[in-house]
């Protein structure tokens, strides 16, 4: 049995990821949106393609951003398979970083502004999945994580580990939490024989 490296799954843009493009035999960013195999593209999709302008009104977004005294710059971030939403914004630094993902946890702004969003666009058949400390992504149905199954069919056997397994969570579709600390629990906590 031939033994691969690992591969990667990020849900930020391509731009961050250009470094270690070859150091896997697969990159994908965007959820698998763009897709790489030993450091050349192999596949990209655009939500361009998927949603019109006028259907999304992404200057309605901003009024609830308005609401919260935290406005730092850069809420929305439009990339190519998604949109992504903070509602501090993207400017703002490590330590106001910190300090909104503990106001967060107190105050639910994210859930809460995922729950209005995700009722405002039911028509559009989106996801909002939640990760990381400031922001959530907007994408159409079915262009999560699992997107990048598609290229790699070959394969018997793939193992997935994400932090935001749980229901809301980027990392939720591919890998549900039990099935990830089963992973974590045979992979590298099985006893020696």
């Amino acid at each position: 049995m031939a033994v691969r490296r690992p591969g990667l799954i990020a849900l930020f843009d391509n731009s961050c990821l250009l470094p270690v493009l070859t150091d896997y035999d697969y990159v994908f960013s965007e959820n698998g949106l763009v897709a790489h195999k030993d450091g050349k593209l192999i596949g990209i999709e655009s939500l361009k393609s998927f949603i019109a302008n006028d259907q999304l009104k992404l200057n309605e977004l901003i009024t609830y951003f308005s609401c919260y005294y935290f406005n730092r710059g850069t809420f929305m971030e439009f990339r190519s398979g998604m949109i992504n939403v903070s509602p501090i914004g993207r400017n703002c630094s490590q330590e106001e970083r910190d300090d909104f993902e503990k106001y967060d946890k107190i105050h639910n702004v994210i859930p809460k502004m995922v729950s209005v969003l995700r009722e405002k666009f039911a028509h559009l058949n989106l996801t909002f999945s939640i990760g990381g400390q400031i922001s959530f992504d907007v994408f159409p149905q079915g262009w999560d994580k699992t997107y990048c199954l598609r290229y790699l069919e070959e394969f018997q056997e793939i193992h997935f580990f994400g932090d935001k397994s749980y229901k809301g969570g980027n990392d939720h579709e591919i890998y549900y939490p039990n099935e990830t600390a089963e992973q974590c629990t045979s992979l590298f906590l099985a006893k020696q024989a």
